[in-house]
């Protein structure tokens, strides 16, 4: 998660907060819960201080080694019933290093998670992930711009307009190659069967 500012330090506590709190509804060590989640213990201890800024691949290993959602994990998750987030509560979880950002917007708790984000990603701008829990979907929309799309080494171009589905328990990456700026909306879902 790179964000800048007070708003990146309440992030922080409260993705600090929220892991502990779950870590110990669980009864899990940091040992264990490092393990299972294939971080070290010292990253989940500076995580679990406020004084780590973990990225949204981190997050996600966290999140699915609990058996939550990101959007457990950074307060933006709603139950069945009505869940309205503020513009103010939306949490930036990436800036790329020109300016663009990644918004979770909202999503469900629990490990039948969805998530919706929205990216904005300037150009030459690009952001890369290990590949999420089994079963992890993306839905793609493009707004404006095109969205470089890489998933397990096969890449698509998706235009202004366009939409497309990913499996994206595999490497993948997001990119804006051209000259103007990326704007898409993404959800992603993780499918327990």
């Amino acid at each position: 998660m790179t964000d800048s500012g007070s708003n990146a330090q309440t992030v922080n506590q409260a993705v600090a907060a929220r892991i502990k709190e779950h870590r110990k509804h669980l009864k899990l060590s940091l040992d264990v819960l490092a393990k299972k989640a294939g971080i070290s213990k010292g990253m989940l201890v500076e995580i679990e201080k406020g004084s780590a800024n973990p990225s949204i691949a981190i997050l996600c290993k966290l999140s699915a080694a609990l058996g939550i959602s990101v959007a457990d994990i950074v307060n933006v998750a709603s139950n069945p019933t009505i869940n309205v987030i503020s513009k103010e509560d939306i949490p930036t979880l990436w800036n790329g290093e020109h300016g663009g950002s990644a918004k979770l917007l909202a999503g469900t708790t629990g490990p039948d998670m969805i998530e919706l984000w929205r990216w904005v990603m300037k150009p030459s701008e690009h952001f890369e992930s290990p590949g999420h829990p089994h079963g992890t979907f993306e839905l793609f929309h493009v707004e404006s711009g095109i969205l470089s799309l890489n998933i397990d080494g096969q890449t698509v171009e998706l235009l202004e307009g366009q939409s497309a589905i990913a499996k994206t328990d595999v490497p993948h990456s997001y990119s804006n190659q051209a000259n103007s700026d990326l704007v898409f909306t993404m959800c992603v879902t993780e499918l327990h069967r």
